[in-house]
Parts: C-alpha cells; sequence; structure tokens
C-alpha cells in the first residue's frame, strides 16, 4: 500500500517549485505564498538529535525564560508507517550494552518511548520524504505556559492567529537544522514580572527554537567513568546487560572530545586533532568585551597542564559565521530587568555524555551589581569625583570587570563539563567553580579592594581538567591515570563539595559555601564585620554622584549593610556541622564524616551573636536621616528594604532583616535536629538546649540600653528570635526533638517574662506582647492568633526574588497561623 501511496505522491523538486530552498543536514523549504516550512528528511531510521531553545526570551529573571535558553536535548529518529512519518524518542534511560541484539530488545521492548509528533508524507523522491513542519514548529515546544503557570503569571494560550514560523531563521548547516517561530501568548491576568517586562502584558511574543543536530560518530570517542570525587556534571542511565553483582546504574562524564594528533613531543605536549574553541557574542561592548575574553582565555593554562598543545581558545564570532551553526561553541550577552543568574549549558550526546556545543549565557547586570558593591565599601564620590571617575582610573570599575572575568571563566568551566566547587575558597581561592565573594580588606582605616577577585583558574580546576582529558601516558591504564589525579589532588588537600550540600540552608559541611572567603569561617566573618563597620561609618552622600537623588543612597546601603550575609551562612554551618567528603571505599578514613569540634561551634555560636548586638545593627545618624523618599521616576524596586513607615526610610528594617537572616539559620530545622542528636555520641559538643539558652540570654537577657534608638534594636532582635522560636516549635516538619525541646524553652521563656515585666513603658508593652504570642502557643489559643509583619529581605545571590530563608520563613508563619486561627479570613494573613 505504501508503494501504491508514493506513486500518487508529486516528487520533492515538483512540490517544492518555487519555494526557498536552504541545504544543509536537514534540507528545508520556505513557502513564502502559503507561510509554511517544509522538511526533507533523507533517511528513516537514523537517530539524530533534537533541542529546543528560546533565541528571543521574555527578561524577567524570576521567570526564566531568558534568550539563549536551551530546553534540553532529546535522541530521536523518523519513523515512516504508510503515509505518516513519526518522530520517535528512543528511551536511553534503559539501555543493554550488549552484543545480543535480542537481549538489547529485550530491555528496548520493556520501557516506554515517546512519539513526539505525527507527519503526513506530502512528497517522496526514492527514500526521502517532505512533511509539512508548520504545525510542528509553530507551538509551545518550551513549555512557556507551564513555566508562567509555575511562577504564578497567570493563565496564558498561544494564539495562532498571531503566531508564525520566523523564516529569517530558518536555517540549515552541515551539521544541524534550524527551524524557529514567532509564537504569541494571551492571558486576561498577567502577574507583576509579566507587567514589568512585557511591552503588552496580555499579549507578548517570543520565538521558540527547533534544532535538529547531527549526533557524533561515536568511533573514535570513548566514554570516561565518573568518579564522585572528579567534580564533573554526569550522564546516568541502567544498564541490565551488566554482570550480576555489578552496579546496574552506569556512570560517564560529560566532555568535549579531544585527542591527539600525534605522540607528545620533547616538551610532553601533544598536538591536537581539533581544538576546542569558544566564540563571544559580537553585542557584547567595551570594556566587558575584553574582560570576558581575558577570563574565558584562562582554561587555556588548565589544558596545557593536562598535556595538550594549542587544545583550546577563545575568539570574537566572525562577522561570516552564525551562532546558531552547533559547530560554534559560543559565549551570549544577554540583558534582562533584573540582576540574575548566568549560565554554563550544553548540548550533549545522551549516548555517551560527549559536549557538541558549549553554550554560555551571561547576565549584563552582574557587571553593574559589583560596580555598585564597591561604590558603598568606598564612598568615592567626594572632592575631584563629586561627578564620577574616567574609566581608567575608575576603581568600582577595575573591581567589576575582574568579576566579570571570573564569572566568564567560571561559566566557561560548565559547558566543559565542570561542577561547581562550593570548598575551593577553603585552598586559598583553589576554583574558578566556585562562587567568589570580593575580597575586602581594611588597612590604616582604609578599605582596600585591590584583591577583590582572584586571576586565572586554580590548582583544583587544572586538576578537574586532568582527569576528564588528560591521556593516559604508554603503558598506563585510563583507570590507573584517573585514580592518580585523584590521589594526587587529594594528598595536596584540595577539597571538593559541589551544590546539594552547600545551597540549602540547613547544609552541614561548614567548609562548603556560596560567596565566602578563607579557610577560618569565624575569623571571615570578623573581617567582614569589620569592612561592614569601616564603610558604614564613612557612609554619606559621597556614595553617590552629584547630582543624583538622595533616595539612591538606599540602592548602595543595602549590600553594604546586608555585606555579612553569606559569611553568616558560612559561619553557621559550624554549629552541629559535620566534615565529610564525597569518600570511596578505600579512601583515608580522613575523609568519613567529623563532628565540627565543640570549640568552634561555641566560637561560631558567639560570633553570630556578635552580628545581632545593637553595636553591629545601628545605623549611623547621618544615614537615618540622609535617605530620602522615592522621588517621581525613581520607583520603589527589590532592591531596597522594606518598610514599615512608607514612604520614609524605616530605620529599624535593616536590623529586622539582618537578624532574621541569623537567627533563623541558627535553628533551621535540620541543623536543630543535628544539635539535639550530636551529643548522644560526643557528650563534649554542644546540645540544642545550651544553644537556645545562650542565645535567649544573649538576646532578652542583655540590660536594655539607655539609648533609645538601641533600645529598639533590641526589641527589634528579641521579636525575631521569639518569632523564630515558635514558628520552628510549630513546624510539623521537624523532628519531634526538636519540637520538644523548642516548646520547652517557650515555657522557660514565658516564664521569664512573666518574672521580668521591665521598668519603662517601653519595655513593658513589649515585653507584655511577647509574653501573650507565647502564652496563645502554648495554650492553642485559636481565638486571638496574630503575629506581627515580616520585612522582606532584599535579594542576595543574584537571582533576583526573595531569599530563600525568608520565603521558607513565610511559607511557616501562614502554616502556624492557619493552624492556630484557621476560621480567619485569608486577607488577615500577612
Amino acid at each position: 500500500m505504501a508503494s501504491v501511496h508514493a506513486q500518487d505522491l508529486p516528487s520533492i523538486a515538483e512540490k517544492t517549485e518555487g519555494m526557498e530552498q536552504r541545504d544543509g543536514f536537514f534540507p528545508v523549504y520556505w513557502d513564502a505564498a502559503a507561510g509554511k516550512v517544509w522538511l526533507e528528511i533523507p533517511q528513516m531510521e537514523q537517530a539524530f538529535l533534537y533541542v529546543n531553545s528560546l533565541p528571543v526570551g521574555l527578561g524577567s529573571n524570576d521567570i526564566g525564560l531568558d534568550r539563549g535558553q536551551l530546553g534540553g536535548e532529546r535522541v530521536v529518529y523518523f519513523e515512516r508507517i504508510g503515509p505518516k512519518v513519526h518522530l520517535v524518542q528512543p528511551n536511553l534511560d534503559y539501555r543493554a550494552d550488549t552484543d545480543n541484539p535480542m537481549e538489547a530488545q529485550a530491555v528496548t521492548d520493556a520501557f516506554a518511548k515517546s512519539v513526539l509528533w505525527g507527519f503526513e508524507v506530502a512528497a517522496a523522491t526514492g527514500d526521502r520524504v517532505l512533511v509539512d513542519a508548520t504545525d510542528f514548529i509553530v507551538r509551545d515546544a518550551h513549555g512557556i505556559v507551564r513555566r508562567l503557570q509555575q511562577t504564578d503569571q497567570g493563565s496564558f494560550s498561544l494564539d495562532a492567529s498571531r503566531s508564525a514560523p520566523f523564516p529569517a531563521n530558518v536555517k540549515a548547516f552541515p551539521q544541524n537544522t534550524e527551524m524557529e517561530a514567532r509564537v504569541t501568548f494571551t492571558g486576561t491576568d498577567p502577574g507583576r514580572y509579566v507587567r514589568d517586562v512585557a511591552a503588552n502584558p496580555q499579549s507578548f511574543t517570543l520565538r521558540v527554537r527547533h534544532s535538529f543536530v547531527q549526533l557524533p560518530d561515536t568511533t573514535g570517542y570513548t566514554p570516561r567513568r565518573m568518579d564522585p570525587r572528579s567534580g564533573y556534571f554526569g550522564l546516568m542511565y541502567r544498564d541490565y546487560a551488566v554482570p550480576i553483582g555489578t552496579d546496574i546504574t552506569q556512570r560517564f562524564i560529560n566532555r568535549h572530545r579531544l585527542t591527539c594528533a600525534e605522540p607528545p613531543g620533547a616538551d610532553g605536549l601533544c598536538p591536537v586533532a581539533e581544538p576546542i574553541v569558544y566564540y563571544l557574542d559580537p553585542g557584547t561592548p567595551e570594556p566587558v568585551r575584553s574582560a570576558l575574553l581575558d577570563g574565558a582565555r584562562w582554561w587555556a593554562e588548565a589544558f596545557e597542564a593536562a598535556g595538550f598543545e594549542n587544545a583550546y581558545r577563545v575568539e570574537m564570532l566572525p562577522a561570516d559565521a552564525d551562532p546558531m551553526d552547533v559547530r560554534y561553541n559560543t559565549i551570549q550577552w544577554v540583558h534582562r530587568a533584573t540582576r540574575g543568574w548566568s549560565y554554563g549549558s550544553s548540548v550533549t550526546d545522551p549516548r555517551t555524555g560527549e559536549i557538541i556545543k558549549g553554550h554560555v549565557t551571561l547576565g549584563s547586570l552582574r557587571v553593574r551589581q559589583d560596580y555598585l558593591l564597591a561604590e558603598g565599601m568606598l564612598a568615592p564620590y567626594d572632592g575631584a569625583h563629586a561627578e564620577g571617575f574616567a574609566p581608567a582610573n575608575d576603581p568600582m570599575l577595575a573591581m567589576a570587570l575582574a568579576r566579570i572575568r571570573q564569572l566568564s571563566a567560571h561559566e566557561v568551566g560548565h559547558t566543559l563539563g565542570l561542577a561547581h566547587n562550593f570548598a575551593a575558597s577553603v585552598n586559598d581561592r583553589a576554583s574558578v567553580m566556585d562562587y567568589p565573594a570580593p575580597l575586602a580588606t581594611v588597612e590604616d582605616g582604609q578599605i582596600v579592594l585591590d584583591d577583590a577577585y582572584d586571576t586565572g583558574i586554580g590548582a583544583w580546576d587544572k586538576a578537574a581538567i586532568r582527569y576528564g582529558y588528560a591521556q593516559p601516558a604508554e603503558g598506563q591504564t585510563e583507570a590507573e591515570l584517573l585514580d592518580s589525579i585523584i590521589q594526587s589532588y587529594q594528598e595536596d588537600g584540595l577539597h571538593y563539595i559541589t551544590d546539594a550540600d552547600a545551597r540549602p540552608a540547613g547544609a552541614a559541611h561548614p567548609l562548603s559555601n556560596l560567596w565566602d572567603n578563607g579557610a577560618d569561617p569565624v575569623a571571615a566573618l570578623a573581617r567582614e564585620m569589620e569592612v561592614r563597620e569601616v564603610a558604614l561609618d564613612r557612609f554619606d552622600a559621597s556614595v553617590i554622584r552629584t547630582g543624583e537623588p538622595m533616595a539612591l543612597l538606599e540602592e548602595a546601603l543595602v549590600p553594604l549593610y546586608l555585606r555579612h550575609r553569606y559569611q553568616v551562612e558560612g559561619t553557621v554551618k559550624s554549629i552541629a556541622g559535620v566534615r565529610y567528603s564525597y569518600a570511596l571505599r578505600g579512601d583515608d578514613d580522613a575523609t568519613l564524616p567529623t563532628p565540627v569540634d565543640a570549640s568552634q561551634q561555641r566560637d561560631a555560636l558567639d560570633a553570630l551573636l556578635q552580628t545581632v548586638t545593637p553595636q553591629a545593627l545601628r545605623l549611623p545618624p547621618e544615614v537615618r536621616a540622609q535617605i530620602a523618599p522615592r522621588p517621581p521616576g525613581y520607583p520603589e524596586n527589590r532592591e531596597l528594604f522594606a518598610s514599615h513607615t512608607e514612604p520614609t526610610f524605616d530605620p529599624y528594617a535593616p536590623a529586622e532583616v539582618a537578624a532574621t537572616m541569623v537567627l533563623d539559620l541558627i535553628i533551621h530545622p535540620e541543623r536543630a535536629a543535628r544539635l539535639a542528636y550530636q551529643s548522644d555520641l560526643d557528650a563534649n559538643l554542644p546540645t540544642l538546649r545550651t544553644v537556645l539558652d545562650e542565645v535567649t540570654a544573649a538576646v532578652w537577657e542583655a540590660p536594655v540600653s539607655g539609648n533609645a534608638y538601641d533600645a529598639e534594636l533590641q526589641r527589634t532582635v528579641q521579636q525575631v528570635w521569639t518569632d523564630a522560636l515558635l514558628e520552628q516549635a510549630g513546624n510539623d516538619d521537624a523532628a519531634p526533638a526538636v519540637q520538644a525541646r523548642l516548646t520547652q524553652h517557650l515555657r522557660d521563656l514565658h516564664r521569664w517574662l512573666q518574672a521580668h515585666p521591665g521598668s519603662d513603658a517601653e519595655t513593658q508593652a513589649h515585653r507584655a506582647q511577647a509574653h501573650a504570642m507565647i502564652g496563645r502557643f502554648l495554650s492553642r489559643d485559636q481565638s486571638a492568633a496574630t503575629m506581627p509583619a515580616d520585612i522582606a529581605t532584599p535579594p542576595g545571590s543574584p537571582i533576583g526574588s526573595a531569599a530563600p530563608s525568608y520565603v521558607q520563613r513565610q511559607e511557616r508563619r501562614r502554616a502556624l497561623l492557619e493552624a492556630w486561627a484557621p476560621e480567619r479570613p485569608a486577607c488577615m494573613v500577612p
């Protein structure tokens, strides 16, 4: 029947007569008259890679639909059944790597594959067929509607009448074919983030790209085994053909193909068959362009250390090159409405882990954020520089560009296969794959930023590239080479801990932190507090240029006042902390989990409590007096402190935020559980009860300050601590031991407040309120449960949203209020 049907079909040449043909991996045709894209399929059942992406983004970091965003890759093939052609995705998560075809088929038949799309054959020439690809490309293949729903931005749908192929970007190259569509989404109730960025929030238009990419010939490429200590992203699948007793899960690292064209020369370096080349977006302006090129080129040193000659380089994208061509690894300069993350993504062969195309997305506002950080610390605009600096002698620009060099190297590192290493800062900045905080010091009463960011890759980076790319020496097996690399970096004292063990607020490893400096977290916190104190003491109108609104002082104040936030997170991990590595059996016992010693845990608690004293939290009178309400044209934004006193600056809101970020972390549920349990194994270690007693003694039992401002700061911290205790005691997800100890501690505090009502009217009112709140909790009085409104924490990490601890705290507060007073209307919940 298929042959009869084929006789009725026109040839491809006949069907496409008059259309614009674009030859390449899959030939495509643009029919301008009909507004259709036609795809020629040269061969059935030939596997290739299908990738969808966003060449045009929404511009909102909060929504996360950025220009250049990749949507994941899938191995697919075309299958013809009579007049139909199906696009099929096999299930590569479950395989049988065997020479027995029946064994392999048994696994293939056991797990479902997916038919992603169906086409009708419109023309045929020999085995080649032509299909209409228009509906395939003009759709929400990237999950835009789903993403908008997930971020509470409203209910949108694709409007077919305002969507069509984008013919300028329907292209074919030797190793990939690109088909792109302009898609319009409509909705009646758009969320705030959509309203912030879209020209018309009820109807906005993006572009979705569909890429068909030739899979590399696996000949000559050997997948390299994943080792949890190696520092790589990886490929995992289940192989049902491995011998019984062998781990069924196979793990290989992601890496580029890099081979020697000839044996190493006298210098030990081998010329490469094909170098790894990255190309920078020509839309990147100077001086950022030069900084990005400099930083990305740092990796050349690592490849040379791995034994390769001229194996890696970075260039500007040539004028005649197209970044859509999969043969070009690209570094893209992307803009958003708010500062946000940068990304190092890759198009990777899911069969082997081979990286086909590196794709870096760098957020343009990062450099401006670093500039702002430096302005707050240096207060530079005085005297001859009241109106600014020339680029050649601008200290803020120098620091910001130093950060951009590091960022460029960091994101390119991801596209080389490397994961984060958040324990590298303790080894004297041993890796660009860490998140570096700008290192500031105080010398002769002045803040110095000369060494704010490091230059070049570090010792960990070289070790990691060696693991991924180095070739075994003559007479050496690959396994022997890889084991020797791991052993060598361990002997050098290098550490590797990645995201899952560093990012969570309850994380335990004391050396694995984001945005920190140095091996001693307590000493680093003291240094951050010293820098912060010096900068706050001199903070005045000279942090902004002459002619700028005084309200802009707050933009510089926020990151300065909260400068210590990351070192707080690093220091608190010592409390009930545990040192460990991703050890394998046979490794040195020193790599096994070991509790942080008691003295360091107590030092960490003491250091944290020093950050919530009135002396640490107060703002100089000049700062409180000079920050004016926002003038026309300068609306409120997320980078500012929230306020109970709008439109004026709230002098206590910063203290509430700073105290919250410290006290919430001390009794985070996982940390509190470790505190409750750790003394069972070692009686010398602090208990949860002793920590609670020490915090309450420092917060509640300190003498009331005679200074009115300091006294209100004390009351602010007391309220924050009481809120934290109530929230965690009522947190059903907390361990029972934690709930029991927190509830008992609240009983003790309730009695203390009863016995110590205070001697002045403000103290009496404050303590009576706290006493009543605790009493309602202890009695589970649902008739009058109230908690004060929280102050939102301004964003810290580049992602432009509320700090995770704040979000989690708000969710706990709502749950607690609902438990106390379920009949109260929803609008009463803060």
